[in-house]
């Protein structure tokens, strides 16, 4: 059975883009504009997107409702730019200063992959994660990191233990780059991270 997987639309270009246009439009069961989502019910999905940047002061007011989401045993998924800290629990994120120009200084972002084995793996490589980071998190005890920056801490964790669902928290905004027409390296972040997504267990 193939998960249905909802996304949030903060009503920008970029999430336009990413959400309705035919490359991924395939991949939503459900879009939901944010300021709507308090009275969307959410039982009809596996899982849920946080898209990118979205506004977290829109997202504060709707802790309950991501908890009861993962308390159900469903999966939450949170982008980068976001403030999850916020609005969600066991959620430790720390600011980092952005290298936007690595790549033109010929240095690195220091990135390195963690958990090789991961399935998302066989989806995606760590030069399609890599453009740029907005901080770093903490990964809570028993959560698997899947890309570290570093000896800071995770950019991209995989967190089945903080409660009955799971969490993928990551500080990457793909969707606003892909949105925004550049970093093709976010594009085929997109084209490798959704089909993953529908590949995961729904919740049963």
């Amino acid at each position: 059975m193939t998960p249905r997987i909802a996304a949030l639309d903060s009503g920008t270009y970029y999430h336009h883009r990413t959400l309705y246009e035919p490359r991924y439009r395939g991949f939503f069961d459900g879009i939901i504009y944010t300021r709507d989502l308090g009275t969307i019910p959410l039982d009809d999905y596996d899982t849920l997107i946080v898209s990118c940047r979205t506004d977290p002061s829109v997202l504060i007011g709707h802790r309950d409702k991501f908890a009861a989401f993962l308390d159900s045993g469903r999966t939450l998924v949170v982008m980068g730019s976001t403030g999850p800290g916020e609005w969600l629990s066991d959620v430790e994120w720390h600011f980092t200063p952005t290298n936007f120009w690595w790549w033109k200084e010929g240095g690195s972002l220091g990135l390195h992959v963690t958990a090789p084995d991961h399935p998302l793996f066989d989806h995606i490589t760590l030069a399609d994660a890599t453009w740029h980071h907005h901080g770093h998190l903490i990964v809570p005890d028993g959560a698997v990191s899947l890309i570290d920056v570093g000896d800071l801490g995770s950019i991209l964790y995989d967190d089945t233990v903080s409660s009955k669902g799971r969490k993928i928290v990551t500080t990457l905004d793909p969707m606003y780059h892909h949105g925004s027409h550049f970093m093709p390296a976010t594009t085929r972040f997109l084209d490798g991270f959704l089909p993953y997504l529908k590949g995961l267990a729904p919740a049963k």
